[in-house]
């Protein structure tokens, strides 16, 4: 898709967005926001309006005609001047020339540059093989695609045992499959979620009939003359389905600024504004680790708030020169109707309840020498803003007794008014 703007040579700078997902969309959004009247130019692979991601592994599956997806309406692009290449891809960058070349052959000279290309579903060969028979989950046409291979009766195996795996687990399960969840690991969630988390929702499946094997390296991957699929672990367990889906972590999409010469270390490293080791080329999203000096250290996080919040703040940042500050990390689940939002550090060397989480209604604080440094909450959002900005200002507990008290309003416990 193309939509016309401003025409090039009016004399007037142009930024230029690779990555039309949510960082990218939230990027322009804020260029105007913050008063921005030059050109802007927003590229993306995709064929499609940018949209929300979270809802692919759940409505898009079990709902898709309730599904909503598009970040903003087809209008909004024309009304703000955005001129849009979508279903382009990016092939080259000139640091020197300040130039992007577009897989069509179109050159896109730029002022300044803005990288928000995201990650893609990192690659299983051994089941790769199996063709037809088995997907990921990263894109709205992977989903379009495996809603068609789950029905009632169907035996689906999740491959990967992460949030990804978890929710298309549920989304199957809705859908009346049968599913199997396929962990290498000797745990669910391995990558930092909190003890209590994965104890939580792992009994939730449980309850809902999905059947778990942990421990299990996939070593063989095959299917029969009837479309039976079989996976074999190295201890000699088999598992047998009809549909294989996998999720075991992404690949960032860097090679545009690794070709380029800028600093790669685990994404691309950015400043407190978002700019690369070029001061004309700016990242943010999953493909950006940036340095926050209030923790002295470079961080990247692949979370949906996390791109919406830099996309925004480099964006912004890009017209204004201001730094983006620190955001306490943030994600959240959906299952079986279930909402769960997970907050802030996980070394926590303890988790004090407040309400009954366990029972799927509550929250509860990780604490580190008694500061807040975590937070769950489960069908409790209204409490995820004050835990936050507990965990922000380093919230110490003196009373443990009213931070558990479920009737103690959090708010003014969290701004020190009670």
């Amino acid at each position: 898709m193309t939509t016309a703007g401003t025409a090039p040579g009016d004399g007037r700078p142009v930024y230029v967005v690779v990555g039309a997902g949510q960082a990218g969309a939230a990027a322009v959004t804020a260029m105007r926001a913050a008063g921005f009247d030059g050109r802007i130019v927003l590229v993306g692979a995709e064929p499609h309006l940018p949209y929300e991601r979270p809802p692919l592994s759940k409505e898009v599956l079990v709902k898709p005609e309730g599904a909503r997806l598009a970040i903003h309406a087809e209008a909004f692009y024309a009304d703000n001047r955005i001129e849009c290449r979508f279903g382009e891809a990016a092939r080259h960058l000139d640091l020197d020339q300040h130039r992007l070349e577009l897989a069509s052959g179109e050159p896109l000279a730029f002022d300044k540059l803005l990288l928000t290309t995201g990650a893609r579903a990192r690659a299983y060969p051994l089941l790769d093989q199996l063709g037809a028979s088995v997907h990921t989950l990263r894109t709205l046409d992977d989903a379009t695609a495996l809603r068609g291979h789950i029905w009632p009766g169907r035996h689906v195996l999740v491959v990967g045992g992460g949030i990804i795996g978890l929710e298309v687990a549920a989304s199957a399960v809705a859908m009346g499959a049968r599913v199997t969840v396929i962990e290498r690991g000797a745990r669910l969630m391995a990558r930092g979620t909190p003890a209590p988390v994965v104890e939580m929702l792992q009994a939730l499946h449980l309850r809902n009939g999905v059947t778990f094997e942990l421990g299990a390296d996939l070593i063989e991957a095959a299917q029969g003359a009837t479309g039976e699929v079989t996976l074999r672990a190295a201890d000699g367990r088999a598992f047998r389905g009809d549909h294989v889906v996998y999720g075991i972590g992404v690949e960032l999409n860097a090679d545009l600024a690794l070709s380029a010469g800028l600093k790669v270390e685990d994404g691309i490293l950015v400043d407190e504004c978002g700019r690369t080791s070029h001061p004309d080329i700016f990242a943010a999203g999953d493909v950006a680790r940036q340095w926050y000096p209030e923790r002295g250290t470079h961080l990247r996080f692949e979370t949906w708030g996390n791109a919406q919040n830099q996309g925004t703040g480099v964006g912004r940042a890009m017209v204004t020169g201001e730094p983006c500050g620190f955001e306490v990390p943030w994600y959240w689940t959906d299952q079986y109707g279930h909402n769960v939002q997970v907050a802030g550090a996980h070394e926590a060397d303890e988790w004090l309840s407040r309400g009954d989480p366990a029972a799927l209604k509550g929250t509860l604080f990780g604490l580190k020498d008694d500061v807040v440094v975590g937070a769950v909450t489960v069908d409790n959002g209204r409490e995820m803003r004050p835990a936050r900005a507990m965990i922000a200002d380093g919230f110490r507990v003196t009373d443990r007794t009213r931070l558990a008290d479920p009737k103690a309003d959090l708010r003014k416990l969290a701004e020190g008014r009670l």
